[in-house]
């Protein structure tokens, strides 16, 4: 949830930028912080394979991931066409759907693994279990 924390202050100074007025260096600046969100993007996504592979429990976060990918998507595209950002922008929401992809599958590969491996329960450390 941190990756998602510092995508969405990403976006989010994005959108202020678009909602104040215009001011000189905004297409460079779009185009930086495209390139910042693509980078953590894919690192999420890097995670998130990693993740699966060792069957890591993020059954909580991932429908939380995959509904930031619609907002983080949408908001990606809202900023008007300009050459200066248009292919990394493009790659941010390549990105975007490849994370939003990958949660999606991993949503139902979780749910099947712990379905079959269901997580030990702990019980609360009473005097008599706790180590000597």
């Amino acid at each position: 949830m941190v990756f998602v924390k510092l995508m969405d202050i990403r976006i989010k100074t994005l959108q202020d930028m678009y909602a104040k007025p215009r001011r000189p260096g905004r297409e460079q600046d779009t185009h930086d912080l495209l390139e910042q969100f693509t980078a953590l993007a894919d690192e999420l996504n890097d995670n998130l394979d990693d993740y699966g592979q060792h069957h890591r429990d993020v059954r909580k976060a991932l429908p939380k991931l995959v509904e930031a990918a619609e907002r983080w998507a949408t908001a990606v595209k809202s900023p008007p066409d300009n050459d200066i950002y248009n292919v990394s922008r493009k790659i941010a929401l390549e990105s975007i759907r490849d994370l939003r992809d990958e949660a999606s599958e991993m949503i139902a590969e979780q749910k099947t693994w712990f379905t079959a491996h269901p997580p030990a329960k702990q019980e609360p450390a009473t005097a008599d279990s706790a180590p000597r």
